[in-house]
């Protein structure tokens, strides 16, 4: 969510560098694209929320754009798991996920995000949690979070599940360690990462570590940087603990595939997210990790709505992107997704009235939808 850009780019090993020769990559299924053949989950507590969104274009008499929000009612996102009194989210999950399947006879992925470090958000704050380091948090979270979390997934076979494992949290070790709260929760954070894969190694559980986005570790300096990372974290899981891959531009508004080529992306291969994928796979293969990615695609800006690539929050105008799909004409690239639930604030920034982080932010919402992707509305 957070770059660092182009000074920690130069400060890392300048604008270019060479790809790495790949090493035998550890991966979860092998090639086995988990989306494929697979429907994403509709999460109806999220579509409930737009029905607030769905009244006002009603009100106004905006019959386009209310049944533009009924179709985003029906696209697939993801569930948050934030904090330990959000556990019922899950069991909420997969009731609904079953039932969809049992109607529709279709498998279903369901896309969780687990998100509750000690020290969380630790470069900026916004989306601060509950736990700290100095209050017993690492030992809270391996046993409050984590382990419900993991009974909860194993006890839903019937199911695959797409996990995203704690945004922002690795990005920030990469380029954000001059930040004391950061330099003091690095060893936390990847303990509890660790521990969470090891807690999730079941074979219809399909993990996927956050990669921030090509703004922020896509610089070719950072590459090599952000793989070592990600291994570091992975060998501490324990021999034999797998991941399927990674997720990048979580509560992001980069786009998959530009259509216009911003001009704070001069420097940068990673221009896109298609393109940040591509350019930090190699690197994630020297280091023996599985080159496989989701990328959320739930809010993308509009061209021009951006002056820097460190503009996150609340940004204007967006609308939501390209709706979820496995045909990304990217082979490292497993599906895009909406990992961020479109409507809900990023924080009390970049628009004015916007709640707190979390919050339902419905003017921001009807903006998403007049300002969505075509391929939201296609007939199913």
């Amino acid at each position: 969510m957070r770059p660092s850009s182009l000074l920690v780019a130069v400060a890392t090993g300048g604008l270019v560098s060479a790809a790495p020769s790949p090493a035998q990559p550890r991966t979860a299924k092998g090639d086995v694209n988990p989306f494929q053949g697979k429907t994403q989950f509709v999460n109806p507590t999220w579509a409930a929320k737009l029905d607030q969104t769905l009244r006002a274009f009603l009100w106004k008499g905006d019959l386009l754009n209310t049944f533009k929000t009924y179709k985003v009612q029906q696209t697939s996102s993801f569930v948050w798991v934030s904090k330990i009194a959000d556990l019922p989210n899950i069991d909420a999950a997969i009731a609904a996920a079953r039932k969809a399947q049992k109607w529709t006879g279709k498998k279903q992925i369901v896309g969780l995000v687990l998100y509750d470090l000690p020290d969380r958000d630790c470069s900026a704050g916004e989306s601060a949690g509950e736990l700290k380091s100095a209050e017993n948090g690492l030992e809270r979270y391996k046993k409050e979070f984590i382990k419900p979390y993991a009974e909860k997934l194993a006890a839903a076979k019937d199911l695959t599940f797409a996990v995203v494992l704690e945004p922002d949290s690795l990005g920030n070790l990469v380029t954000n360690m001059g930040i004391e709260l950061c330099a003091k929760a690095a060893d936390t954070y990847r303990a509890g990462i660790a521990h969470a894969i090891a807690s999730l190694q079941y074979d219809h559980v399909n993990l996927y570590i956050d990669a921030a986005h090509g703004g922020w570790l896509g610089w070719d300096g950072n590459l090599p940087l952000a793989a070592k990372e990600f291994a570091t974290v992975v060998k501490m899981a324990g021999e034999g603990k797998k991941v399927r891959g990674f997720v990048t531009n979580v509560s992001n508004y980069n786009p998959f595939n530009a259509a216009v080529r911003e001009n704070y992306t001069e420097w940068s291969n990673s221009w896109d997210e298609s393109h940040y994928a591509t350019s930090l796979a190699p690197h994630l293969q020297a280091e023996g990790l599985p080159a496989h990615f989701i990328v959320d695609q739930g809010r993308v800006h509009l061209p021009g709505a951006r002056k820097e690539w460190g503009e996150w929050c609340n940004v204007q105008p967006a609308g939501f992107g390209p709706a979820p799909t496995t045909n990304t004409n990217n082979t490292v690239v497993d599906a895009l997704v909406w990992v961020k639930p479109g409507g809900e604030s990023d924080g009390q920034c970049g628009m004015t009235g916007a709640p707190r982080a979390g919050e339902w932010f419905d003017e921001y919402a009807q903006m998403l939808v007049k300002n969505a992707d075509p391929s939201v509305f296609k007939l199913f």
